[in-house]
């Protein structure tokens, strides 16, 4: 086919690219295709949709630019995974975390309350709608010791699967990094001393200290969710190794 013969075939259909990137970006949202998942060949979406390859590329381009896949030479174009900075940035699923030490992970879900979003949730989310959310608090442990108590909100706006999810069966943290992509997070990393509900959780005395991360994750500026974990301040550090240029 001639460049000429293409480009009339794209203008036929002006907005045919886009209908290609929303299927393939529902596909990543809902999980259907989660990160690392190879996404159909060129030719192969050639043949689906009907249209030209300067239309598929026309697609992947912008989903490339979204963060929401990358395209590897030779290799085929993927669903893209979060790329950690170091140990203090990346998000660490904590059941991972806590068998990678060789201990016995357990988990407890407190409470779950899925709910239409009040101004202390919209806040906390920065979001200015009044959308659903689902609200959780869990307590992970080591070899039944109180590892970690999260304090966790995910905005079904972005996330309207989690409506369905078992968090009574899966933690949280771990079912949104295997299905949801995120292109951005923020970790917040603070002290706080113990108050009564959080040393009971956690088993440690009223006043201890303990260790804090507040994250923020969101998808093309879309927030996914907001998590605060509480860790007890004298069983647990962070670690970043640096390397110069």
């Amino acid at each position: 086919m001639s460049l000429s013969a293409d480009r009339d075939r794209a203008a036929e259909k002006p907005t045919l690219y886009k209908q290609i990137r929303n299927d393939i970006e529902r596909r990543i949202l809902t999980g259907e295709w989660p990160p690392g998942h190879r996404i159909p060949f060129e030719h192969q979406l050639m043949t689906r949709y009907g249209c030209s390859r300067m239309t598929v590329n026309k697609a992947l381009s912008e989903l490339a630019q979204a963060d929401l896949i990358e395209r590897r030479r030779r290799a085929g174009t993927f669903v893209r995974r979060p790329q950690h900075l170091s140990a203090v940035l990346q998000i660490a699923d904590i059941r991972a975390e806590i068998s990678a030490l060789g201990r016995s992970y357990g988990y407890e879900l407190i409470h779950a309350a899925r709910r239409t979003a009040n101004g202390a949730d919209r806040t906390r989310l920065g979001v200015r709608k009044a959308g659903k959310v689902i609200a959780i608090a869990c307590r992970h442990s080591a070899d039944d010791v109180p590892f970690a108590v999260e304090d966790r909100l995910i905005d079904l706006e972005t996330v309207p699967e989690a409506a369905t999810a078992d968090f009574a069966v899966e933690p949280p943290g771990s079912w949104l990094l295997h299905h949801v992509p995120w292109t951005e997070a923020e970790h917040t990393i603070s002290a706080v001393v113990a108050d009564a509900s959080t040393a009971a959780a956690l088993a440690i005395a009223v006043g201890a200290p303990c260790l804090v991360i507040d994250r923020h994750t969101w998808r093309s500026a879309r927030t996914v969710t907001a998590v605060r974990l509480l860790y007890p301040g004298d069983s647990h550090r962070l670690v970043a190794h640096f390397k110069g240029g």
